[in-house]
């Protein structure tokens, strides 16, 4: 991997990222196809034609469903989803936040009843290195806990320290398994992950920590899961300048336009959300004027399309009245169409903050958007 910083403005950075799946511009958005699909019939020559370039996949999801030794033995997640460009997996360890009705966390990993069946899974460092390296993505999240936001201190403490202890585990796991011969992906990366719930001092001990393992990247986990936006945006303020500035940066299951806007002023180079393919397949779309509900029945007549001058595929071709009807039709089509769009919105806003921070206006563009989306049509 390289990854090269192009242009900076204040925090923001624009950079270069070469993988052995291709090139990342960041800042980038990913795309995210929990079981190796996105949800609303969207299908992977779809994503190249809107613009995306990487795929995230979960490894729990995978785990349970079909089977990472199938797909190992198929080829690989890129083989078997068509996908030529570069995939993220997602370590399993947020399920141990999301599922915690369902789990229990020892010092050697998380034993997990599946949400699908009910049979007991257990999953360490180990296990999940070995389901990534089966996957064969391009980059592999360390497993880590997810407390949550406002958890109490002497629990995040704890949650923290094994995490950092998992990570050495999860380190030495894949060094293990890019060396072996039949492994797919012998260059597969190793994100590691910041955690600390809404403790900044837990936090910055905790990004200093990691950051002396020379890792390839590192996100910024544990936020948006229940603490308010404003401290979400505070703990990035500390965070971040105490990760490397020269490797990739990203904040896990982050978000809203907005939301991205205010990380990407803050550094951070990766983001992922389902907000736009879940809000599509209910209606809701995207704009540069705000976010509109097709559903509503004053769209019934409207022959403009989703958003003037837009280029995706639902914009180019329909209608609001008819992608209306085809949701009070329940046919399939009018999610397909909302999903597409919203994809390309967020594929869309990631290159013009690209571009924005090459021309030194990325403040500007910030405060435009902003702006511009909270005004309406």
């Amino acid at each position: 991997m390289t990854y090269k910083i192009l242009a900076r403005d204040g925090r923001a950075k624009r950079a270069h990222m070469e993988t052995v799946h291709g090139t990342i511009e960041t800042p980038v958005f990913m795309n995210v196809g929990t079981v190796a699909a996105i949800k609303g019939a969207v299908s992977t020559d779809d994503l190249r034609g809107i613009g995306t370039q990487v795929m995230l996949c979960n490894t729990y999801h995978l785990h349970v469903r079909t089977g990472d030794p199938l797909i190992r033995d198929l080829g690989g997640l890129h083989r078997f989803m068509n996908w030529d460009k570069p995939v993220l997996t997602d370590s399993g360890g947020f399920q141990v936040f999301s599922l915690s009705g369902l789990r229990k966390i020892r010092e050697e990993g998380v034993t997990f009843h599946s949400h699908i069946d009910g049979h007991k899974i257990f999953m360490g460092p180990e296990e999940s290195m070995q389901i990534q390296s089966n996957l064969a993505s391009t980059i592999a999240m360390a497993f880590d806990e997810c407390p949550p936001a406002l958890a109490d201190r002497d629990y995040v403490e704890q949650s923290v320290a094994r995490t950092e202890r998992w990570l050495l585990r999860c380190r030495e796991e894949m060094d293990r398994l890019n060396g072996l011969p039949g492994t797919i992906n012998r260059e597969q990366l190793l994100f590691g992950i910041n955690q600390g719930a809404v403790y900044e001092d837990i936090r910055v001990r905790n990004a200093d920590q990691i950051s002396e393992l020379d890792l390839d990247g590192y996100a910024v986990g544990g936020l948006a899961v229940g603490e308010s936006h404003e401290q979400m945006y505070h703990i990035l303020d500390v965070v971040v300048p105490h990760l490397p500035l020269e490797k990739p940066t990203y904040l896990m299951g982050v978000g809203t336009p907005a939301n991205i806007l205010e990380g990407v002023e803050r550094g951070v180079d990766f983001f992922d959300c389902v907000y736009p393919s879940r809000n599509g397949r209910h209606s809701h779309v995207y704009t540069d004027h705000g976010k509109l509900n097709l559903l509503n029945a004053k769209y019934e007549r409207d022959l403009r399309p989703i958003e003037e001058g837009c280029g995706c595929p639902a914009c180019r071709s329909y209608s609001r009245a008819y992608i209306h009807h085809l949701f009070k039709a329940k046919e399939m089509l009018g999610m397909r169409l909302c999903v597409l769009h919203n994809l390309y919105f967020y594929n869309r806003m990631m290159k013009e903050i690209r571009e924005a921070i090459e021309q030194q206006r990325f403040h500007e563009y910030k405060a435009e958007k902003l702006a511009s989306m909270e005004a309406g049509e």
